[in-house]
């Protein structure tokens, strides 16, 4: 609740240019860091570096911004924060609309994990189908047919990943992986419609970014999923430190490659949204990069983004 009030803070501060609503930013975003900060203990506890290290920094990060919001004097300082809260709520918001309706949170599962296996079958290792969709709450484990909850809201306490689905061989035998959320590759795209949609320029620019950069982040994690379940099938009896080859895609190798291929996306998203590249370089000019850009014109009228030297 604290996360889904700091976001919508952040979106209404966002439609709303009076500075005496604006005075409230803040308060949104020390309500959303923390609302991410709050899975630090989560993420320790599965050892995960990576997102532990990611979450402990969210609160700090949020309190910083929420600093930067009451001290912030200058246009092009003032236009990236206000162009940083509308991009939080639009992708932070109708992600957790997604995680918290039960149906949608299941159909995004079943979406993807079809497509995996059918990625599969290319590769050789075909027959790949889906199982039984668990619900996973406090109390234990139930098949999502028989579930009793409410199954277009969460309102009871649930486990982590509250829905997965079992993935099948031919022959029946569980294949020892079960499709979450996180598998769908859902954060990663909401992040770039979150970027664009609220960028102040024609539309049909924003319509061609998504475009370029949705079906792409889609397939690729296809290939992900389907890398994942190959590797782990072929070389189910490898270990190294400790970690087993799944482990290790998953947690390393997979990201490494994942957050390489966004930071490509970024790029050319970069190219084709220059406004979207100045926002970013003033945000990051507290972490010592150097946002001097030259004047940026978004030509909502003309489509047109044309530098102004």
């Amino acid at each position: 609740m604290l996360g889904a009030l700091g976001m919508l803070i952040l979106g209404i501060t966002w439609h709303s240019r009076s500075p005496f609503v604006e005075r409230i930013a803040p308060l949104g975003w020390i309500l959303t860091g923390f609302f991410f900060f709050n899975d630090t203990g989560k993420y320790l506890e599965d050892s995960d570096l990576v997102l532990t290290i990611m979450s402990a920094a969210c609160l700090p990060a949020a309190i910083g911004i929420s600093i930067w919001e009451k001290r912030c004097r200058r246009k092009e300082e003032s236009d990236a924060l206000h162009w940083f809260r509308g991009a939080i709520f639009y992708a932070g918001f109708p992600y957790m609309l997604i995680a918290h309706v039960p149906w949608l949170n299941i159909l995004a599962i079943w979406f993807v994990a079809w497509q995996s296996g059918l990625f599969l079958s290319f590769a050789g290792l075909g027959g790949i189908t889906m199982g039984e969709t668990w619900v996973n709450t406090t109390n234990g484990s139930v098949l999502w047919s028989e579930w009793t909850g409410n199954k277009w809201f969460i309102a009871q306490p649930m486990a982590e990943h509250p829905f997965h689905t079992e993935l099948l061989l031919a022959d029946g035998t569980a294949l020892g992986i079960n499709f979450v959320l996180a598998c769908t590759a859902i954060q990663s795209m909401i992040i770039f419609v979150g970027a664009t949609v609220v960028l102040d320029i024609d539309i049909r620019k924003r319509i061609r970014a998504l475009i370029i950069t949705l079906p792409v982040i889609h397939i690729l994690n296809l290939f992900r999923n389907a890398g994942l379940i190959w590797l782990h099938h072929t070389y189910e009896g490898w270990n190294w430190l400790g970690l087993t080859m799944f482990d290790f895609g998953h947690l390393y190798a997979s990201r490494v490659a994942s957050l390489g291929a966004m930071f490509l996306m970024a790029i050319i998203l970069f190219e084709l949204l220059p406004s979207l590249h100045r926002n970013v370089l003033v945000l990051m000019s507290p972490l010592g990069v150097d946002a001097g850009l030259p004047e940026i014109q978004d030509q909502s009228s003309s489509g047109e983004d044309r530098l102004q030297v």
